[in-house]
């Protein structure tokens, strides 16, 4: 069984993680359309907004203590995934190669959050209750 200690310092990290890959796939997002070419291609500059906007909503979900953190923690550590695989198609750029990484780190710490959302401090699901007994 985690402390509660423990449990807020991993949230704390994955929160803070979370913003930084925000932030990088913003910058990175930039980066491209500044490039043009070959960097301009839509897939990747989509995952790069998908990738921000899910890691910005991960970090929202933790701050509200939300019932549905576990699953998006869960399903932002895939779209970093997939986001850091699009950014080490292009091997020999380093804007591309550090976003990859830090993508990685925050699949990790998000795939730890979805893993353990169990043992995490959850609002009750009194609506869900009400629901049922309305029937």
């Amino acid at each position: 069984m985690m402390t509660t200690e423990s449990i807020l310092s991993e949230m704390e990290a994955c929160k803070q993680i979370s913003i930084e890959c925000q932030t990088t796939c913003i910058d990175t997002l930039k980066y491209c359309k500044s490039q043009g070419g070959k960097y301009m291609d839509m897939a990747m500059m989509s995952m790069l907004r998908d990738c921000a906007e899910m890691c910005m909503m991960c970090v929202n979900m933790i701050n509200d203590g939300s019932e549905f953190m576990g699953n998006t923690c869960s399903l932002c550590a895939q779209i970093c995934d997939r986001t850091a695989l699009a950014c080490e198609q292009m091997s020999n750029d380093a804007t591309m190669m550090l976003c990859a990484a830090i993508c990685r780190k925050c699949a990790e710490s998000c795939n730890k959050m979805g893993l353990n959302s169990a043992s995490y401090f959850r609002r009750s699901s009194q609506l869900a209750v009400d629901a049922l007994l309305s029937r």
